[in-house]
């Protein structure tokens, strides 16, 4: 698996890598997800789109996260599938569209209430890009 889960005092936090940037947006998700203990139901299958943009990369995947976690509570609705892509361009904003596919939930272990910026760094590897980001549960 592409994210693990790192041991943190009060909140979750986890180490997610990837070869590049969309991937990593995709990994953390789904690391998400699965720190959650999320399950979906077979059917409906249900589809969305997300569109955000943030002064830097860093803040557009909190934005990015944050609108799923929307989707969790508002909704209870997760995705297990997504089509990411990002647009960075040098002195304007960063910009983030994805397809997102998924289902009603059937079961969650624990909430994740927010996705905070603390220690929060997208670097990259000689092998692609990693992060640790910390969520507050």
């Amino acid at each position: 698996m592409p994210f693990k889960e790192l041991d943190h005092t009060a909140d979750w936090s986890m180490h997610v890598w990837a070869r590049n940037l969309n991937q990593l947006f995709i990994d953390a998700c789904k690391g998400m997800n699965d720190l959650s203990g999320i399950s979906l139901v077979r059917e409906p299958r249900i589809e969305k789109k997300i569109t955000a943009s943030a002064p830097d990369i860093d803040g557009l995947l909190v934005s990015f996260l944050s609108d799923i976690i929307y989707f969790i509570e508002k909704d209870h609705l997760a995705f297990d599938h997504f089509a990411v892509k990002l647009t960075l361009l040098e002195n304007q904003p960063c910009r983030l569209s994805a397809d997102l596919s998924g289902a009603p939930i059937l079961k969650i272990g624990k909430v994740i209430k927010a996705v905070t910026y603390h220690n929060l760094h997208i670097q990259p590897t000689k092998d692609g890009y990693e992060l640790i980001i910390v969520f507050d549960v």
